[in-house]
């Protein structure tokens, strides 16, 4: 029987998070070749019935996810250092906050402050808006072409095929092993990366109800509707990792499945072996509460 639940999870540094209904687990090679498993429950029976909502759980589900996906980040850094060099709670939060400053940056800011040079020019809102994504998605597509040829990234990129092959093994109802995950291929409709195109795509539609703006307001009012964005964006990422999605949906994610060369890589047994450990681990916390038809085995 096929599993009814899309596990999903993100690559870590020399491992692989997965999460499932109860909570997520994350797998690491440590530098002595043996891999270490570690699991976190988390509690959503407490949950708001409204933060179920379409749309809404989007934007909890990005929330939620960049808080588990900082915490299983923290754990592999940790257990894929040689002894003695481990990263503290507060090197770390610098570090991702610094990223989220760099996003900023060059995401919102950088389109904006271009676009604010020539928008005089321009009457149509809608064309201002289109340039504006355009710019975004050109330096998106450019910074992960950059980043992608740095050694250590290659390895993440890696990992996150594996995370891709273990998750399309288990939805396709095979038995979670090196030899049926490394068949299939690198790239997933439900990837983040597919979601961040998808975020950028919706925002010329949404931006260009604003009307014309200052640059500051333009900046501003960016970041003050990434929530809405994301809600949106989650819902059309959920329908394209539908097993039959339509054609249209089909369509709408062909980018961010072509998109997605940039951002893995094949993996080696070796990394497979670490994403069947990790999401096998998710499973079995899965299947302690019968949320799961099939066994990890």
């Amino acid at each position: 029987m096929k599993p009814k639940f899309q596990y999903g999870g993100q690559a870590v540094i020399e491992g692989v998070m997965m999460r499932g209904r109860e909570g997520a687990a994350t797998a690491v090679r440590r530098p002595d070749g043996t891999i270490v498993v570690n699991t976190r429950s988390i509690d959503n029976s407490r949950r708001p019935a409204f933060l179920k909502l379409p749309f809404i759980r989007g934007t909890v589900a990005l929330v939620e996810s960049l808080t588990v996906g900082m915490q299983a980040l923290m754990y592999s850094a940790n257990e894929a250092s040689e002894e003695g060099e481990q990263l503290s709670a507060g090197e770390l939060t610098l570090s991702l906050a610094l990223a989220l400053g760099l996003f900023i940056l060059l995401f919102i800011v950088t389109p904006n402050v271009i676009v604010g040079l020539v928008q005089r020019l321009i009457k149509s809102v809608i064309v201002v808006n289109l340039i504006e994504g355009v710019l975004r998605m050109a330096i998106f597509v450019v910074y992960l072409a950059v980043i992608s040829r740095l050694k250590d990234i290659q390895r993440v990129f890696a990992y996150h095929g594996a995370e891709h092959k273990t998750i399309a093994a288990w939805e396709a109802g095979e038995e979670l092993t090196v030899e049926n995950a490394r068949p299939h291929g690198c790239a997933h409709p439900r990837c983040g990366t597919s979601f961040l195109l998808l975020v950028m795509v919706v925002s010329i539609l949404v931006y260009s109800v604003l009307g014309k703006q200052t640059v500051i307001m333009r900046i501003l009012t960016r970041i003050a509707l990434l929530p809405v964005l994301s809600g949106i964006s989650y819902e059309l990422l959920k329908l394209a990792g539908r097993p039959n999605p339509s054609t249209i949906v089909r369509w709408l994610s062909a980018p961010g499945m072509a998109l997605q060369r940039l951002t893995t890589r094949e993996p080696d047994d070796s990394m497979l072996e670490v994403a069947i450990a990790s999401i096998k681990a998710a499973i079995e916390m899965d299947n302690a509460k019968g949320n799961t038809t099939a066994d990890p085995a």
